[in-house]
């Protein structure tokens, strides 16, 4: 039987970008369907006193919006293909590269770039952003995955774990994270991303 995974990310984590692609090593080896949403570390953020990501001039809305659009427009595939390819698609692979370069390999309308710029998507990314905070609460960032009754922030990995080592982190998580009264699991001290 299919499980179903929902995951909430903000596209300009490089660590949540490193979870989904663990996501999508786990549906190699394990009946799991991911359904795409997005989460804003802007929106949770907002209100500090400090600026945890560093980003004065809110530069981090740009591609949470344009997901957001492309989602609205073009559905859940499409939101899975957008952010592959603002990961991939300038072949830098260490940050989002060109959004229209993007929004091109991802086989959707360039103007979708122009959401970036305007809050007329804003609701839908709080909306969503909401519904995921709203499962686990807001001690926590991106990303955030809920599947089989589950929910839970992470994991946070340095680099993608592959195949079968993929399908046994899947295992353990959700039997470390849906048991009663558990909370917090830490590992190895951070290590920078492995992005390629």
């Amino acid at each position: 039987m299919t499980m179903v995974a929902d995951f909430w990310f903000d596209p300009s984590c490089p660590y949540t970008w490193l979870t989904s692609r663990w996501l999508r090593e786990v549906r190699k080896v394990r009946p799991v369907e991911v359904r795409w949403h997005v989460m804003s570390l802007s929106v949770l953020n907002e209100g500090r006193d400090d600026d945890p990501e560093g980003d004065p001039e809110g530069y981090l809305w740009v591609p949470v919006r344009v997901c957001a659009a492309a989602e609205h427009h073009h559905g859940q595939q499409a939101l899975e293909r957008l952010y592959t390819a603002m990961w991939t698609a300038s072949g830098s692979g260490d940050w989002i590269g060109d959004l229209r370069a993007a929004l091109s390999a991802a086989e959707l309308p360039a103007d979708l770039a122009e959401a970036g710029a305007s809050t007329d998507y804003d609701d839908l990314v709080r909306a969503s952003h909401a519904e995921g905070i709203g499962l686990i609460g807001d001690h926590v960032g991106t990303p955030i995955i809920a599947a089989g009754g589950t929910v839970f922030f992470g994991p946070v990995v340095s680099q993608v774990p592959q195949g079968e080592d993929a399908g046994r982190l899947w295992d353990g998580t959700l039997l470390v994270a849906g048991t009663p009264g558990f909370h917090e699991l830490k590992g190895k001290p951070h290590e920078e991303p492995r992005l390629h």
